[in-house]
């Protein structure tokens, strides 16, 4: 029995500085991925978002990775964000239940598979928090609505966080790609099996859709909320235009006077 552990460990991994860091076979690398094997029968997985997978590898092992690429990483993140998922390899047989995966054969390919979407679950339930944090946020200023009737958030607070949510926004785009597959996964039915047996138990797909739901009613609060200040700095501009008339026309009538 063999144990797959990701952890987030920050936002953000330099995968530039981590390769040189790192040492084992290189399985697999692009600009956002790492896949090493560092000894027979233990894999590492390094993601640019900001998580680490392991396979069949010790806590002190860990330790001594996390050490060397503590220097690469950004960005601290909160809570213990990590999923485990137990493999066991059997010959002849391929099920995914709800906490073990038993592959037919030690396959390099399916290791991966099994420590991608284990990370990408781990990445799901870190923006699932930031989300539900930023539709919290905005449902104080719409109970702020409902029972005061107006705004209470200032133009530069609505800058911020409108900005905040178009990162996270971008983050989620970039970093994860529930709905696409490894290339090794089109030309092998197993791997192709295996992979939708994966999302399927971890439910990627519906999870990743309620994300982007709340989302979608983010914004839809964003674009509420700034309609609003742009009312409330056009009623300003016109009360401006209005005062400043009323003054040229008491200093004209002034002016006649005297």
């Amino acid at each position: 029995m063999y144990k797959v552990q990701s952890h987030q460990i920050a936002q953000h991994i330099n995968i530039r500085l981590a390769r040189k860091s790192l040492t084992g076979s290189l399985l697999f690398s692009d600009s956002d991925e790492l896949f090493y094997k560092i000894s027979e029968k233990k894999y590492v997985y390094v993601f640019q978002f900001g998580i680490i997978s392991y396979f069949n590898v010790s806590s002190s092992e860990i330790l001594n990775i996390e050490s060397q690429l503590s220097p690469f990483i950004k960005g601290n993140v909160e809570g213990d964000l990590s999923e485990d998922i137990d493999v066991s390899v059997k010959e002849n047989i391929q099920k995914v239940s709800f906490d073990k995966v038993v592959i037919p054969t030690m396959n390099d390919e399916m290791i991966r598979l099994i420590m991608l979407h284990t990370s990408q679950s781990v990445a799901l339930d870190r923006y699932s928090d930031i989300t539900e944090q930023l539709l919290e946020e905005a449902s104080v200023h719409t109970k702020s609505l409902e029972l005061r009737g107006k705004l209470n958030i200032s133009s530069s607070k609505l800058k911020k966080y409108i900005g905040r949510t178009l990162n996270i926004k971008n983050s989620i785009y970039e970093n994860l790609y529930i709905f696409d597959s490894p290339e090794a996964t089109w030309q092998d039915e197993q791997l192709a099996k295996l992979d939708i047996e994966l999302k399927q138990t971890f439910d990627l797909k519906n999870r990743y859709r309620n994300i982007q739901d709340r989302i979608t009613i983010i914004k839809e609060n964003l674009e509420l909320f700034k309609d609003i200040w742009n009312h409330r700095e056009s009623s300003m501009l016109e009360w401006i235009i209005i005062i400043l008339i009323v003054i040229e026309v008491i200093d004209m009538f002034i002016n006649k006077i005297f």
